[in-house]
């Protein structure tokens, strides 16, 4: 109650004019000092959030190449710096990959680029959108269109360049070397959405994902339940919360790949080991509907609703783009459609893809 008492003294009729206004600073002054206090507590609070971060992320570049020497250091150092700059406020990043068969003009990189400008507010989302390219080629092709782009390290046993067939033997050592990188994503400390690069943005998905949930992950097809495990995942959507059961479900996920036959992708080995692994380690999974993130495997039939479209359920490049430039065209009918006709516009069966 002093800086009251002090305001009733400044206004005495006896005290003279100076003291007056001298008396009033002080109580001005007092009454400025919470609001300064506070200030500067939070400015402090952000240094030290900042620095914790930034130590943080250094001391997991120094685990995870501790066992290596200097030069082994740098592809991490270098990535958790894209990571850090790509990154959403929470330190959630978009990920995608490419090879350059999917970069070439026209092909699908270019196509999932479009989408994000022609959907509703999802330009923005772009800043915060890691291109992974597999190969120097796509590699200079993306740093010609995008500001993030890393090149993924590859011992050169496999040419990841041209178009890799489902379910071949490059495939496979792409996808399972996509697994591994994604664990590397979460051992420094980010969130990632993976995307796959056949994946059209529309509206923001993230509005779909619960805050409770550590694995959100797209479905072929959607049981109706997004908590039930026995829906079918597709990786190729896939959201993941930094944590050390979230790594442990990973690292653990990939040591069951020698359980299976050596044909067997990681997609198929996590429908069938999902529900052990996350009671096991607690980690709470949700199946995104196929509503709101769908695919050529089951429809959205609502345009209001949709937020992503993926050519799942289709094989080869040339399908894929003819298809995914027909949900682009599709969309464009949509938006420039009045309101009260755009309940009226549905997809165009792919007519590459699905026959």
């Amino acid at each position: 109650m002093p800086i009251f008492s002090d305001e009733l003294l400044c206004f005495s009729p006896s005290l003279p004019r100076r003291k007056k206004m001298a008396c009033k600073a002080r109580a001005d002054m007092a009454k400025l000092l919470p609001v300064i206090s506070f200030f500067l507590g939070a400015a402090l609070t952000a240094a030290l959030v900042f620095f914790s971060a930034t130590m943080d992320v250094n001391r997991r570049i120094s685990e995870l190449a501790s066992w290596g020497n200097g030069d082994e250091v740098k592809p991490f150092a270098e990535l958790a710096e894209l990571l850090k700059n790509a990154s959403m406020e929470d330190k959630t990043v978009i990920v995608t990959s490419i090879n350059q068969a999917y970069a070439a003009p026209g092909s699908l990189l270019d196509l999932f680029l479009e989408s994000f400008r022609l959907g509703e507010g999802t330009a923005p989302l772009l800043n915060h959108v890691l291109i992974v390219a597999v190969d120097p080629g796509a590699l200079a092709t993306c740093r010609s269109v995008h500001r993030h782009c890393y090149l993924l390290p590859s011992d050169g046993a496999v040419d990841y360049s041209a178009e890799k067939f489902y379910m071949s033997k490059e495939y496979l050592e792409m996808m399972w070397a996509r697994n591994r990188f994604q664990q590397t994503i979460l051992e420094l400390g980010f969130n990632f959405l993976f995307t796959d690069i056949d994946i059209m943005w529309l509206r923001n998905p993230m509005r779909h994902i619960a805050i409770t949930s550590d694995i959100a992950i797209a479905s072929d097809y959607f049981n109706g339940d997004p908590d039930s495990l026995r829906n079918h995942p597709n990786g190729g959507f896939l959201f993941v919360r930094s944590a050390n059961r979230t790594v442990e479900f990973y690292r653990q996920w990939r040591m069951l790949r020698g359980e299976f036959p050596p044909r067997t992708n990681e997609q198929v080995i996590l429908e069938k080991r999902q529900a052990a692994l996350s009671r096991r380690l607690g980690v709470r999974m949700q199946f995104l509907d196929t509503k709101h993130c769908g695919g050529f495997c089951q429809l959205s039939g609502d345009l209001r609703r949709v937020a992503t479209m993926h050519a799942n359920c289709c094989t080869g490049l040339d399908n894929k783009v003819h298809d995914l430039r027909s949900v682009l065209k599709d969309w464009r009918n949509f938006t420039a459609a009045a309101p009260a006709d755009r309940r009226l516009v549905r997809w165009t069966k792919p007519g590459k893809c699905i026959r």
